[in-house]
């Protein structure tokens, strides 16, 4: 099985927060919703695989049409072998989810929704320099769960002045409307956008970190009493709507990544596009692509693996480290995990390496930790 995430690179306005490839300006929308369907069929000799998730991410892919994600949808089918029920994913912004919206949009193979909404109150919205206000944020789940079963909402927790009590605020307010799934970051400050400038300027306070880590553990807590399942670091969802696109990232499995700075990965190699709408049209048109491929050594599987299983509830086979890696791999794993197993960051449970409740903050640094450096 493999996973398909197709690009929109297009925004109506930039988030303060955003290190994303995009554009604000749609005057080449046309031409790049051609390119990416005639990279779709360029790259078809790539993949062997049955797709079985379809990912449209970005940008803001909402700024589509349904018709133009139908289109794109459709070359996927005409050029790949795909499962029976696929997961077709649309990430969608508040302001571009209107009733009309998001009817038409449940009479396409989308099926699962995620939302942007960040924070239900309009002083957060504009300091992130969100394009939609507090009250489209509601409309927009109130109407999407009139149409959709499987939906989840992007949260952003850390943010300046954000009390606990708003936080907590914020994690009720996305409960009130049933969502089965809730992903939810720390606000982090990107180097070259408009954020660190802010804060760089006195504007904005710089986001503190103990602040995150009581935001995060809160999360946790009122998540978990609610019956959510926290299976990866920033994610939590119902039974039965875990992100099956994002899943297979985090065990390893192929992805193919169309448009302008989409990532791709099949096993040994990763690639990607230029970052760069206007080049990448252009070489599409001349039936380039416009990518870098990179072979991964062994070390750059083992420490991306030992990433991705950290930040899940599936954790760090130690099977599957000494079967695909072999024994000083192993044995180099269980020696660096020893301060981390003896302070309750890890643990080792059923022959794997699982992160603790108390090391979840901590699971990327922790992770960083075990890496095989060359």
């Amino acid at each position: 099985m493999s996973s398909f995430y197709i690009h929109i690179p297009f925004c109506k306005q930039a988030c303060h927060y955003c290190d994303f490839h995009f554009s604000t300006s749609l005057k080449k929308k046309n031409e790049m919703i051609l390119a990416l369907a005639q990279e779709i069929a360029m790259r078809k000799n790539e993949v062997n695989d049955e797709v079985e998730t379809i990912y449209f991410g970005g940008g803001t892919p909402s700024v589509l049409s349904t018709a133009e994600i139908n289109f794109l949808i459709e070359k996927v089918y005409q050029n790949y072998t795909v499962i029976e029920n696929p997961e077709i994913t649309l990430e969608a912004n508040p302001d571009d989810l209107d009733f009309e919206k998001i009817k038409e949009l449940s009479s396409s193979k989308i099926n699962r929704l995620s939302i942007g909404i960040q924070s239900f109150f309009e002083e957060d919205l504009k300091m992130m320099n969100r394009a939609h206000n507090a009250q489209q944020a509601k409309d927009s789940l109130e109407i999407a769960r009139q149409y959709f079963d499987n939906i989840t909402i992007d949260l952003i927790y850390g943010i300046p002045n954000m009390s606990a009590q708003r936080w907590i605020e914020n994690i009720e307010f996305a409960l009130s409307f049933g969502v089965p799934h809730i992903s939810a970051y720390a606000l982090t400050v990107e180097p070259k956008t408009a954020l660190r400038k802010l804060i760089d300027k006195g504007v904005i306070p710089q986001p503190k970190d103990e602040v995150a880590e009581s935001h995060f553990f809160l999360l946790m807590k009122i998540l978990e009493e609610k019956g959510f399942i926290h299976y990866e670091l920033s994610n939590f969802g119902k039974e039965g709507y875990f992100s099956k696109n994002n899943t297979s990232y985090w065990s390893g499995k192929k992805y193919t990544g169309i448009g302008p700075s989409a990532h791709s990965y099949n096993g040994t190699h990763r690639s990607w596009n230029i970052s760069n709408n206007a080049i990448y049209i252009k070489e599409i048109q001349n039936r380039n692509l416009p990518s870098e491929i990179e072979k991964l050594t062994l070390s750059d599987r083992y420490n991306e693996y030992i990433m991705t299983g950290l930040r899940t509830i599936w954790g760090v086979s130690l099977e599957r480290i000494r079967a695909e890696f072999g024994q000083e791999y192993y044995d180099y794993l269980l020696k660096s995990s020893e301060k981390f197993l003896e302070n309750n960051l890890l643990q080792v449970k059923n022959g794997k390496i699982i992160i603790t409740p108390e090391g979840r903050f901590l699971s990327d640094g922790i992770a960083s930790e075990l890496f095989m450096v060359d």
